[in-house]
């Protein structure tokens, strides 16, 4: 079976955000890269930015972000502000991409919208995706959902995804299992790991 790792957004921090409690992930998420890389799992990175003229930002995400304070495209100690290809764009370094893995530039919250990742994964022959990163309520969620609506089997990585507010991170892991598991399965990382060991 063929399998395939996400970590949407990057970890790129927005102006004005709180970001302490979502580098919580980053340990696991490096155990997750090296344990993937080690079982020749394929590995896709995913970041949210938009072009420097903004013609891919939405009126409505452009208003959303400036009423919350972070305006998509307003200068930072970092450049712009969710735009590709500024400094505060990167993949941070903890959790950088090794050379000839996949990264996808994403407008939205999904990994999905308006970009090649479904291609990408088509191509490759994988039919389960394992989801890790931040937010879990916003691009976690929104990629999952998307990737369950295309067919994938999921598996979201509880410990290495994390939200602003700890309840709401616990209540999308809750949403993943109900019913059933609709939206796939939870794991942590350490059976993630074992499982990819054992395959």
């Amino acid at each position: 079976m063929q399998r395939d790792f996400l970590d949407p957004e990057g970890y790129v921090a927005q102006t004005g955000v709180d970001v302490g409690i979502l580098r919580t992930t980053i340990g696991p998420v490096r155990r997750l890269l090296s344990a993937a890389r080690s079982a020749n799992v394929k590995v896709v990175h995913t970041r949210e930015g938009h072009r420097p003229d903004l013609c891919d930002l939405t009126a409505v995400k452009r208003r959303r972000a400036a009423g919350a304070g972070a305006a998509i495209g307003s200068r930072g100690p970092l450049g712009r502000l969710l735009v590709r290809g500024e400094p505060g764009h990167a993949i941070i370094a903890e959790a950088a991409p090794l050379p000839g893995e996949t990264v996808i530039d994403k407008p939205g919250f999904s990994a999905f919208h308006a970009t090649d990742l479904e291609l990408v994964l088509r191509a490759a022959g994988i039919t389960t995706l394992w989801i890790a990163g931040v937010t879990t309520d916003v691009c976690v969620h929104s990629t999952l959902r998307a990737a369950v609506d295309r067919g994938f089997e999921c598996i979201t990585v509880g410990d290495a995804c994390a939200a602003g507010d700890p309840a709401i991170h616990a209540a999308m892991l809750a949403c993943i299992s109900g019913e059933g598991g609709i939206l796939g399965r939870v794991m942590n990382t350490d059976e993630v790991v074992a499982a990819w060991s054992a395959a």
